[in-house]
């Protein structure tokens, strides 16, 4: 409520007396000559630089921190000083009332007049906080805020003014540094202050607006104390702007501020991430010659940083010069070499240092045999990562989540699904409960066996425990799913995990669209593409390959081809798998001619050719009852270096006995023989089922007895060919005859001959 418009004489004195008091101490603030006289060092870098500057930008410019030279109007005079009587007389109720009146001008008046009384000025801006968090502060109110919070060591409440003050859209850096030293006498405040500044701008995340903040200070000449400096240096390299992090290390120096081993430390790890190791020396001897010495921390900054780049040897010599320094190796010392040689794959050394550590007393801890482990996984070593486990049991070092996920991805990966569970079972009862990596290391160990029913149980598992099934569980269950082709449980999932907000990515869309083509369901798979394009996921050359691959082999070959111009148009290029699908496509419809022309496409722009494509063509080739073509085609394979393997001989074996031309078979059958390459049971079969075609049952009979001779164990196959041979003839005791071995054999006859 506003006063009279003629109050009481005394009332006006007061007023014009308190008003005066104000304007003078605004003025005071901005002429002053010693902005820190109270609070700081004489001898620092706070002080007569830093007013000067502020002089001269405050009074040419006021207007850049809220007009601090406005004076306050009668009636917010009054109310300060009933707020401040209300503070001091302890009347809440009464306060509110008055705080709903005030301004920010009110709120910087009444903080600065308890700047003797730490207590009351906390007790006004609890009641701000509390009463009008929306209440609209000014430049000037926040800083006065963080003032008053920071000398009252409430560094907590501080920065969350300060994040308040930062997040102010419009307000630029050197409108926030200009109203904290504006309000820094005035509020009897100290540095730390800036420092706090500094350091919540790193927190926050925001270091470019921290590095501008230190630049504007040290403009002003505040200089922030060495340990806001680290801060900001050590936010800037952990991002990876080390070059940032140079430019302001080189305005620290030239400031003057004293550096000590934790700037050498951030520094040298600066160097090692962009690495430029071999500058650490110089580096070294410059921080030398300004009293700052390495710590154990700085040689284990550098032997982790060889190690990780695979200088072993410098690691090795530079733990050995820690010595001389007084130091001696610590556990992550051992553990970054123990890692270095690891990853190096020299494991036997990595466990002689291991034993090294034992002997001289040094306990290793759980990331030292998490490291081993790890690499005896990778080398697919079951023994020695037992070896290792166990002795980490007897060392008295507590497994931990890794130490098993380790274990039981091992055995998962090698087939050994009831070890896993063995060392699964182990884990919980240790108190370790598992997590969604465990839970989808073992749901992918029975989808890669293909225990689908194992795989589907540990899932429901591991939603009973609380675990939320991410998109690498999902995954990992839709590729078992499809691989046992059972898609319409695949399709289930997949409609379950979109109703539970998991988004399908890459993989999911690449398994599935694989699983309907291998399952020639060509039209679910194209649903699934054109959902994939719908959801901005970009296709590459595999999606592309295995739809083109579907189409093919269902000959499709229209549709093949408008994929394959599809996957042009969207700057996805065909690789040598893209040419091999579609002149295998081709040769399987019999159309030569298109796979030649494709062929030549493909070595014109500069693809080798493999086998396999070749293998295609002289398919091509024996389906349109060409074979000698096909024999010549084997001459340009192996002018062009392509080594043909079974399959090219088997293939070109059948064409020949197609065209019922043994001999060239036999001949064929020759080249293979001495290439190296031994007949297997596809080439016996062929040449078998040639003989019985043509009823030379006796030559039929020899190829299956030189066969079992040659280790070859005869198949299905092989005793359906002989059936039917002698059935074409009439010749049904041999027939049973062979039908009853074939029984004897393991092998159930489809009876249709």
């Amino acid at each position: 409520m506003r006063r009279s418009s003629s109050p009481m004489p005394t009332q006006r004195s007061f007023f014009q007396k308190s008003t005066l008091r104000s304007l003078t101490r605004k003025t005071s603030s901005l002429h002053t000559k010693t902005l820190f006289s109270s609070a700081a060092n004489p001898n620092s870098s706070y002080g007569i630089r830093a007013l000067q500057t502020l002089e001269t930008s405050t009074i040419l410019n006021p207007s850049s921190v809220d007009n601090p030279s406005q004076s306050m109007s009668l009636s917010d005079s009054f109310l300060t000083e009933k707020i401040l009587l209300n503070l001091k007389q302890g009347k809440p109720n009464s306060l509110r009332d008055f705080l709903f009146r005030s301004n920010s001008f009110v709120v910087v008046e009444v903080l600065y007049r308890c700047r003797d009384n730490l207590q009351l000025g906390q007790r006004f801006i609890d009641l701000i906080e509390s009463n009008w968090p929306n209440f609209k502060h000014s430049q000037q109110s926040f800083s006065a805020m963080i003032h008053i919070l920071v000398r009252s060591r409430r560094l907590p409440d501080a920065q969350a003014v300060i994040l308040r003050m930062v997040r102010k859209s419009g307000v630029s850096r050197v409108q926030i540094v200009e109203s904290l030293i504006l309000t820094y006498r005035n509020c009897g405040s100290n540095p730390l202050v800036f420092d706090l500044l500094v350091r919540t701008y790193v927190q926050a995340r925001k270091l470019r607006e921290g590095c501008e903040a230190f630049r504007v200070l040290k403009s002003k000449g505040v200089c922030v104390s060495i340990n806001a400096c680290n801060s900001l240096l050590g936010g800037l390299v952990k991002v990876g702007w080390v070059d940032y992090a140079w430019e302001i290390y080189q305005e620290v120096v030239r400031s003057g501020i004293q550096m000590n081993v934790y700037t050498l430390n951030i520094m040298v790890n600066a160097l090692c991430k962009d690495h430029k190791i071999e500058n650490t020396k110089s580096f070294l001897s410059d921080m030398e010659e300004k009293g700052v010495s390495p710590d154990i921390v700085t040689y284990n900054t550098l032997i982790n940083a060889y190690c990780r780049q695979g200088f072993l040897e410098e690691a090795f010599e530079l733990m050995g010069s820690m010595s001389g320094k007084g130091l001696k190796p610590c556990l992550f010392t051992y553990n970054a070499i123990i890692n270095g040689l690891c990853k190096k794959g020299k494991y036997l050394r990595a466990k002689g240092v291991l034993n090294e550590m034992l002997k001289i007393g040094l306990s290793p801890d759980t990331a030292t045999y998490n490291i081993l482990l790890g690499e005896c996984c990778r080398n697919d070593n079951m023994m020695d990562a037992e070896r290792i486990f166990d002795e980490m049991s007897c060392q008295g070092v507590v497994p931990d989540l890794v130490s098993f996920g380790a274990l039981i991805g091992l055995f998962s990966k090698n087939g050994r699904l009831d070890q896993a569970l063995e060392y699964f079972r182990d884990m919980k009862n240790a108190g370790l409960a598992p997590d969604n990596v465990i839970y989808t290391i073992l749901i992918g160990g029975y989808c890669r066996n293909g225990v689908m029913s194992e795989a589907l149980k540990m899932r429901d598992e591991m939603l009973e425990q609380g675990c939320i099934l991410d998109v690498v569980t999902y995954n990992t269950i839709l590729n078992g799913l499809c691989k046992e082709k059972m898609l319409s449980e695949a399709d289930e999932l997949f409609a379950e995990m979109i109703e539970r907000g998991v988004f399908p990515d890459f993989c999911t869309f690449t398994t599935l669209i694989s699983g309907y083509c291998k399952d020639g369901n060509m039209n679910k798979a194209v649903t699934l593409f054109e959902m994939m394009i719908q959801r901005n996921i970009k296709p590459d050359v595999v999606t592309y390959n295995t739809l083109i691959d579907g189409f093919c082999k269902g000959g499709g070959m229209e549709k093949g081809n408008e994929l394959w111009n599809d996957m042009i148009s969207r700057r996805i290029y065909p690789n040598h798998i893209s040419y091999g699908i579609l002149i295998n496509g081709y040769c399987n419809m019999g159309c030569v001619s298109e796979a030649l022309k494709l062929w030549d496409e493909m070595v014109e722009k500069g693809f080798e050719a493999t086998v396999i494509t070749c293998n295609s063509l002289i398919k091509g080739y024996c389906r349109t009852g060409n074979a000698v073509k096909a024999d010549e085609f084997l001459s340009i394979m192996l002018l062009k270096g392509i080594a043909p393997d079974g399959i090219t001989y088997n293939t070109l074996i059948n064409g020949s006995i197609q065209e019922e031309n043994m001999d060239r078979a036999f001949a064929i059958i020759n080249k293979m023989e001495n290439s190296g390459l031994l007949p297997d049971a596809i080439t016996y079969n062929v040449i078998l089922n040639g003989f019985s075609r043509q009823g030379r049952m006796q030559e039929a009979e020899l190829t299956l007895s030189k066969m079992i001779e040659r280790g070859v164990n005869p198949d299905r196959s092989t005793y359906t060919s002989l059936i039917n041979g002698y059935v074409t003839q009439n010749n049904l005791k041999e027939a049973f005859r062979v039908h009853d071995e074939m029984l004897q054999r393991g092998f159930v006859p489809d009876d249709k001959f």
